[in-house]
Formats: structure tokens, sequence, C-alpha cells
């Protein structure tokens, strides 16, 4: 089994992506077996889709990584690394233009999503994200990815370039990818609006919960976070209709590993006065011990490059093999 994941280096975390994602990254890592390989990268590539200025990129890429291994990821038993020092995922991509088709990309819900009303305005290279995201998997011809419901779409077209990959060149090179559903996947939304992921593009900070934020900051966010004045159900059926509610007892069922049910029992007949702050405790005794070993991890440059470039030497040796066997398939010498 070889497990393949990467997220955008945006900075430091915050609670969606953790609870989202990173958790189980981290779980999968632990349960994984001596011949099983997990394999997470900081897209760096893709980031280029959005002008960013140089210097913040760099720190974004070094701030992710810290961020990842103070979460858990541990370099030694994963490959963690970031695109652009792996010239594989790129190379690929470009190969992979060529069996990807205009009318598959054109199907493409994000990009319609992220271009808008101005598609011409928009990056070639943000047209043909989906092309690299296949690169990026096929490379390691991993077994399995684990996906949300916005990336299921990708991985479909992922699957799709190599079966075509495979048939016009008579060969059986690329791993028709697999998607991992954790049954515990968190939907973390906004702290704001019960209607929106807690995103770190969101303009107000009040939205999300980073883990760079202090116990005073977290705590403030959780009790100012909207809700509703209804008291808590018995059960989660009763959050129907009540976005905001749900989203805060589903956040607490998720960090103490209970069901939404659970949460509702527990606090049936009270109020978001007496929920809020039993919350906002669970999250800073959660949180801290991550945010701390974060702000150690960030301050040493030298040893985020040094794991990164560890992880990047992992990473290009077991994508060659591949890539190599793409450029003799299609008759291309080197």
């Amino acid at each position: 089994m070889r497990v393949l994941s990467g997220i955008q280096p945006t900075g430091n975390l915050h609670l969606g992506n953790y609870l989202g994602a990173i958790r189980n990254w981290v779980k999968m890592q632990d349960e994984m077996d001596a011949d099983s390989q997990c394999f997470f990268f900081l897209a760096d590539m893709h980031s280029i889709t959005v002008h960013e200025a140089r210097d913040q990129r760099i720190r974004n890429v070094r701030d992710m990584a810290a961020a990842l291994v103070a979460a858990g990821i541990d370099p030694d038993r994963s490959v963690l690394f970031n695109q652009a020092r792996v010239p594989a995922h790129a190379e690929l991509c470009w190969l992979l233009n060529g069996t990807a088709r205009i009318g598959w990309l054109n199907r493409m819900t994000q990009f319609k999503d992220k271009a808008g009303k101005d598609r011409e305005g928009a990056s070639v290279g943000l047209f043909v994200y989906p092309v690299l995201q296949a690169a990026d998997i096929l490379a390691y011809n991993a077994t399995h990815v684990p996906v949300g419901e916005d990336q299921k779409q990708h991985l479909e077209l992922a699957r799709d370039i190599a079966a075509k990959f495979n048939s016009d060149f008579g060969v059986d090179l690329f791993t028709l990818p697999d998607p991992i559903i954790p049954k515990e996947s968190a939907r973390i939304m906004s702290l704001r609006d019960g209607s929106a992921k807690m995103s770190k593009s969101d303009p107000s900070d009040m939205s999300r919960i980073n883990l760079t934020d202090d116990d005073d900051a977290i705590m403030a966010k959780v009790k100012k976070a909207k809700s509703d004045q209804e008291m808590l159900p018995e059960t989660a059926a009763g959050l129907a209709g009540r976005p905001e509610a749900s989203n805060l007892v589903g956040i607490l069922a998720t960090l103490t590993v209970r069901t939404p049910d659970a949460v509702c029992a527990e606090f049936a007949g009270k109020g978001f006065g007496a929920f809020k702050p039993a919350l906002g405790e669970v999250l800073v005794e959660t949180l801290r011990p991550i945010r701390q070993r974060f702000l150690e991890l960030r301050t040493d440059d030298a040893a985020l490059d040094a794991i990164l470039d560890k992880g990047a030497a992992k990473a290009a040796a077991a994508a060659e093999p591949t890539l190599r066997a793409a450029y003799d398939a299609m008759g291309l010498m080197r």
C-alpha cells in the first residue's frame, strides 16, 4: 500500500486543516505496516496559480512543514517534501498533458468555481491544475489517496488519465488509485458562517482557529462563534437547520472522538453559554502542545530545509522508475 496526499502551503495550519485531514494523515502513518509507505507533500507548485511574493512563498512552505511535524507527521516514518524539490512532478505533468483531454478539464467544477465569471482571465495553470494533481499521484504509483468531497472529481480524472495512457501506449505502467475517505473525517465550518468551510482565505480571523492562536485567543474565538438561542437537543437529529450549532457540536465530537449524538446527550437542555466554555477548554488542551512545538520548529530554517531535502531525495528515488518508464513508453529518448 502506498498512500499519497498533499496540502497547499498557505502558512500555518488552522483547525479545519488539522481535524479535516492532518489527524487522519497521522493515524494512517501510525498504522502503516512495514510494506507500506506514506508520502505527504507541500503543493508549492500548485500555489503558483495565485500570485505570491517570493519570500512569502518560501516562508509558507517552511511554516507548513513545521506545522505538519508539530501535528505529528514523522519525517523518519513518512516521506515529507515539497513539490518543487522533485522535478518528476513537473516533468510527468507535461507528459500527461498529451493524454488528458480538454473536455475532461472543462468538466472540472473547481476550475469553474475558482475562475468564476473571469474565465478568460484565469491562468493556464489553474486550468491544468488537475493534470499536475494526476502527476503527483501517478509518479509514485500511489494505491490510495485520502480525498474530501471537493477532490473526488480530480482523483477520478487521475484514474482516467492513467487508464488512457496505459491503453494508448500498450503498457501497464500507472496504478489506478483508489480513494480513502476516512469514516471519522471532519468537515469543519467557519465560526462565523456554518454554511462555509473554515478557510485561511476568509478575511475575518474570527472565522477560524489558527494553530498559532494562544489559549486566550482560542477561548475568545469560541465564545464569539456564531450560534443560536435554542437549547441543545438530546440527539444530533435535532440540530437540523441549525448549521452553526451543528458545526460546534461536530468540532467537540471530533476532538473527543465521540459521536455528535453523545455530545448532544451530555449537553441536552443546555444553551451555548454552557457549551462554549467546555468546547474552548478541549480546544486549548488539544492545540497547546502542537502550537508550542510549531513555534519551536519554525525558528530553525536550516532544520526544516534538511527535513524537506531528505524527503525530496526519497520521493525522487521513488518517482524516477515511473518517470523513466513513461518517457520510454512514449519514445522520448533521454
